[in-house]
C-alpha cells in the first residue's frame, strides 16, 4: 500500500489539477504493474493506511516528507463520500433501546429488535444493534469510521432516534445523553476510546446479550412470530424480551445518571476535540409540553423531530394515531417560544388520504401561521408486513400510489416549499425486501427534482427549498448577498436571513424569532424567556466542515455567521427588543461568548 500511496503523493506534487479521475488512473496503473506479494490497490484502503502510519509509525510517515498543504490535498482526494460533511457538520445518528410505545399506528413496523417504527436492516439500526444500543459505542464507532474516511469530526450533530424520547425513564434519558457527551469528550485520545469500547463490549458479552444480527434474530424470533400471528402486541413483546425478567434487566439497572453528571460532561465538551454543535431528539406532538421542553433544553437539545404525519384528525384516527390537530398546533407554538428548531415528519399516501388531500395538507403545513416548520421529512407510506395496514391492503381499502402519482405529489410540494424550509428526506431507509408494496426506488428524490426542475423552467418559478439550493463543494461563494425573508406565525414574527449567490445558492442562514409579547406574557410562568427578548433559533454556514480555528477557503470561518448575528441583533433592536437570546448547543457556547453573548440559564444572551 505504501508504493501506491507514494505514487499518489508524487502525482500531487507534480500538478495542482489532480482530481478523482487522476486518482483512478494512478490506482489502475498500480494494479496493472503490481506483483503477487503486493496488496490490491483500492481508494477505501488508502486513507486509513495513511492515518494509521502517521499515528503508529512516525519514522515512516516522516520519510514521505508530506507538508501540511500537501496533506490537506491528499486527504481531500482520498476522502470517501465527501457529502457526509458537506453541510458543515459531521452528523451521527444513534438509536435508543426498544421500549413500549403509546400508539399502535397502522403503518408502523413492529420489529421487536428495534424501537417502534424502525427495522433492523436500516443502516443506523444495524450500527445500534451491533453496539448493544450503547450510545458511547455508537458515537465512538461512527466517528472513528468518519475520521478514517477523511472527514473532520470537530463539529458533530447528534441525532437521537428510536421510540418517543419523552416516554423513556428520566434516569435513562440522563444516562443516554451523558454517554453521548462522554464519547465526544474522549475522541481526542484513541487509547482511551479503545479501552472504553473494549471494556463495554466485554461487559455486555459477559451478560450474554445478543449483538450480531444472527444472535438478535434468534433472540427475537419467537416474539416476532407471535406479533405477526396477533398473539401478543409489540409492547407485550418488549416486556418479555427487555423487561425485569430478561437478560437485559441487569444492564438496564446500570443505565442511570443525573442532570449533574450530564452538566459536568457538557462543560468538558465546550473545549473537547469533538464538540456537539447540535442535539436532536425524536418525539410526538402530544408528548410535548412546557415541562418536557424545559427538560430537553436542560439536556442541551436544540432541535426536535416531531412526527405529525397528517393534519387531518379523521386520517390520524383512521391510522390509530392519537396525536391530533390541536396537539400539533400547541406543539408548534411551544417549540417556537422555547426557541427550538422544528423538524417535522409528514407522510403522504396514508390510509384515508388521496393525492389531492396530501397536496392540500402540505400547503397548509407550509403556509398556515400555526405551523411553518423549519425542516421536513416528506416521505410516502410504504407497506411493511405484519403491520395493521396489511389488512387494509388485502381488503382493497388502501393502495400505494403509482410512481407517477408519487412524483406528481412530491413535485407539487417541492415547488410550493418556501425558502426557509429544508426537506431533508423523501424516503425512509427501509430495505426493498421489507417493503411489500410501495416505493422501492432509492433515487426517488432525483426523479422528483428532475420533474420539479422541468416544471420550474416551464413556469419560470425557481425551486426555493433549502436543500435544493445548498452550496456544493465545487460551488463558489465569492459573491454573496444578504437577503431577508419576513413571515408571521401565531406566536412570533420570524426573519430568515440568508447569504445567497447570484444563482440563488445558499451559503449560510440564520433564523431569528421575534416572539409576540402578548403570547409570552400569557405563558410567562411556564416559559424560560421573558418579555422583550428576541431569539436566534439557528445559525448555519455551509461548506466542507472546517477544523476548529483552522483557516479554510470555503464558506465556513469567513465571518458569514458573525455578520448574520450582527444583522439579527440590529433587526431585534429596531423592533423594540432589549435583549437577544440564542439557543446555543454545548459545543458552540464559546463561539457565542466570543461574539458578545453571556450565559443566561437555558440560553446565551446579549443586551441590545
Amino acid at each position: 500500500m505504501e508504493t501506491l500511496l507514494c505514487n499518489i503523493v508524487d502525482a500531487l506534487r507534480c500538478t495542482d489539477e489532480f482530481d478523482q479521475t487522476c486518482l483512478e488512473q494512478v490506482i489502475r496503473s498500480y494494479n496493472k504493474s503490481r506483483t503477487d506479494d503486493m496488496p490490491i490497490g483500492a481508494k477505501k484502503r488508502l486513507l486509513p493506511y495513511y492515518l494509521a502510519t502517521k499515528r503508529d509509525d512516525v519514522a515512516k510517515w516522516s520519510s514521505w516528507n508530506i507538508t501540511p498543504d500537501l496533506e490537506k490535498r491528499l486527504i481531500s482526494v482520498l476522502r470517501m463520500k465527501p457529502g457526509r460533511t458537506a453541510s458543515g457538520v459531521a452528523t451521527v445518528t444513534v438509536l435508543t433501546k426498544p421500549w413500549p410505545c403509546a400508539h399502535a399506528c397502522l403503518y408502523c413496523p413492529n420489529d421487536i429488535r428495534m424501537p417502534k417504527s424502525y427495522l433492523a436492516d436500516e443502516p443506523a439500526c444495524q450500527r445500534a444493534e451491533r453496539s448493544y444500543f450503547d450510545p458511547y459505542l455508537q458515537v465512538a464507532a461512527r466517528l472513528r469510521t468518519l475520521r478514517d474516511m477523511g472527514h473532520v469530526i470537530d463539529k458533530v450533530e447528534l441525532i437521537v432516534l428510536g421510540g418517543t424520547w419523552t416516554d423513556y425513564p428520566q434516569s435513562y434519558q440522563y444516562w443516554f445523553m451523558s454517554e453521548l457527551f462522554r464519547a465526544l469528550n474522549d475522541m481526542g485520545d484513541d487509547e482511551v476510546v479503545a479501552r472504553q469500547m473494549q471494556r463495554r463490549r466485554a461487559h455486555y458479552e459477559a451478560q450474554a446479550l445478543p449483538c450480531t444480527p444472527d444472535e438478535c434474530r434468534a433472540y427475537c424470533h419467537m416474539s416476532n412470530e407471535r406479533i405477526a400471528a396477533h398473539e401478543i402486541t409489540y409492547n407485550e413483546a418488549v416486556a418479555e424480551l427487555y423487561g425485569a425478567q430478561s437478560p437485559w434487566a441487569a444492564t438496564a439497572a446500570e443505565q442511570v445518571s443525573t442532570q449533574e453528571e450530564l452538566d459536568e460532561l457538557q462543560r468538558t465538551n465546550e473545549n473537547a476535540a469533538s464538540r456537539a454543535v447540535g442535539l436532536v431528539i425524536e418525539t410526538r406532538p402530544d408528548a410535548l409540553n412546557a415541562q418536557s421542553l424545559m427538560s430537553l433544553r436542560q439536556m442541551g437539545c436544540t432541535k426536535i423531530q416531531m412526527g405529525i404525519q397528517s393534519l387531518r384528525d379523521e386520517i390520524l384516527l383512521a391510522n390509530n394515531r392519537q396525536a391530533g390537530y390541536a396537539h400539533i398546533v400547541s406543539a408548534f407554538e411551544l417549540l417556537r417560544l422555547f426557541g427550538f428548531k422544528s423538524h417535522v415528519h409528514y407522510m403522504i399516501n396514508l390510509y384515508g388520504a388521496t393525492p389531492q388531500t396530501d397536496i392540500e395538507d402540505f400547503e397548509e403545513l407550509t403556509h398556515n401561521p400555526a405551523f411553518l416548520p423549519d425542516e421536513l421529512k416528506l416521505y410516502p407510506c410504504a407497506l411493511v408486513d405484519h403491520t395493521g395496514l396489511m389488512a387494509c391492503y388485502e381488503a382493497g381499502t388502501w393502495r400505494p400510489y403509482t410512481e407517477a402519482e408519487l412524483v406528481d405529489v412530491l413535485s407539487t410540494c417541492l415547488l410550493t416549499t418556501p425558502p426557509y424550509l429544508r426537506i431533508s428526506r423523501m424516503i425512509r431507509d427501509i430495505s426493498a425486501h421489507d417493503i411489500v408494496v410501495g416505493n422501492k426506488k432509492v433515487n426517488l428524490r432525483q426523479l422528483v427534482e428532475a420533474e420539479s426542475n422541468a416544471r420550474a423552467e416551464a413556469s419560470n418559478t425557481p425551486i426555493q427549498e433549502i436543500r435544493f439550493r445548498e452550496i456544493r463543494l465545487s460551488d463558489s461563494a465569492d459573491e454573496l448577498t444578504l437577503a431577508e425573508l419576513h413571515y408571521e406565525t401565531t406566536v412570533s414574527h420570524e426573519v430568515f436571513l440568508q447569504w445567497v449567490t447570484p444563482e440563488n445558492k445558499i451559503a449560510g442562514f440564520l433564523r431569528l424569532s421575534l416572539p409576540d409579547q402578548a403570547a409570552v406574557a400569557e405563558r410567562e410562568d411556564e416559559l424560560p424567556i421573558k418579555p422583550g427578548e428576541a431569539m436566534i433559533r439557528e445559525v448555519h454556514v455551509y461548506g466542507q466542515v472546517a477544523a476548529l480555528h483552522a483557516q479554510q477557503s470555503n464558506a465556513q470561518h469567513t465571518g458569514l455567521g458573525k455578520a448574520l448575528i450582527q444583522r439579527a441583533g440590529d433587526l431585534a433592536k429596531e423592533a423594540g427588543y432589549g435583549r437577544i437570546n440564542v439557543i446555543s448547543s454545548v459545543g458552540t457556547r464559546n463561539y457565542y461568548r466570543h461574539v458578545g453573548f453571556s450565559d443566561a440559564g437555558l440560553y446565551q444572551q446579549r443586551t441590545l
